[in-house]
């Protein structure tokens, strides 16, 4: 019998993402809000220190840096970013959108999508959400807890979303047999003060302040990773217990 080739198996990639539910903004409100976030992510690493916007219609127009951040620019470019059919009129209700890539080159290449001031009525009506690169130097300094803790808390003080996380994206697509309106449970989490309060989770999760807006919850100081099977059985105990604190329903609107 002929042997058959072994599984080709892929890395594990990460991303950070923050949701909020519906909450009118204007670009310029959004745009202060994207100054604030853009200068705390530059000062968590030199990765995420140089951005430029994605013009719309995509892979049209010239590179227009984001860096630093300048108030005016990202208010014209949430301006420009409102939803809308070719010729039609604008979607104002669906809120603005601002999406940028970084400087690096293949697996060093990162992406930003900022998406804010949608009043449409569902709890994760706002996203900010960063691709992270998965292999390679700048990977193995990223995917670390303290700059993933400083990615996460920087998308708490900019945004003031009601959850966000820094995680496995092989980790969500089995997470997804939750209740897609429950929050997800990452690497890295954050919860707003307005969810509750976080009881005790054991040991090595660590628990820490985002000054009064909320928590942080951090899983392993080691990468976390589907292959660890620690891993899983930590991150089900933890949610069990968060969702017995009534911490993992979908956002009340």
């Amino acid at each position: 019998m002929t042997a058959q080739p072994a599984p080709k198996t892929y890395p594990e990639t990460y991303y950070a993402g923050a949701y909020w539910g519906p909450r009118r903004e204007s670009p310029g409100e959004c745009a202060r809000r994207a100054v604030t976030f853009l200068n705390l992510l530059a000062a968590c690493d030199p990765l995420l220190a140089h951005w430029n916007k994605i013009p719309k219609p995509r892979g049209k127009g010239r590179k227009t840096p984001l860096m630093p951040p300048d108030l005016s620019t990202l208010t014209e470019a949430y301006r420009r970013g409102v939803n809308r059919e070719p010729g039609g009129p604008a979607f104002e209700h669906l809120g603005l959108t601002v999406s940028a890539y970084n400087d690096g080159i293949g697996p060093d290449l990162a992406s930003l999508r900022m998406h804010c001031g949608s009043s449409a009525e569902f709890s994760t009506a706002n996203a900010c959400v960063l691709s992270i690169p998965y292999k390679g130097e700048n990977a193995e300094r990223l995917l670390t807890p303290p700059v993933l803790m400083g990615v996460v808390r920087s998308m708490a003080l900019a945004w003031e979303p009601d959850w966000a996380v820094a995680m496995s994206e092989a980790y969500r697509t089995m997470d997804a047999r939750q209740d897609e309106a429950d929050m997800w449970l990452g690497w890295v989490t954050y919860l707003a003060r307005s969810r509750g309060k976080v009881p005790p989770l054991p040991a090595p999760v660590r628990i820490e302040r985002v000054e009064d807006l909320g928590t942080l919850i951090v899983l392993t100081p080691e990468r976390f990773t589907v292959a660890n099977p620690e891993h899983m059985a930590l991150a089900r105990r933890v949610r069990e217990l968060l969702a017995r604190a009534g911490l993992m329903q979908p956002v009340a609107l």
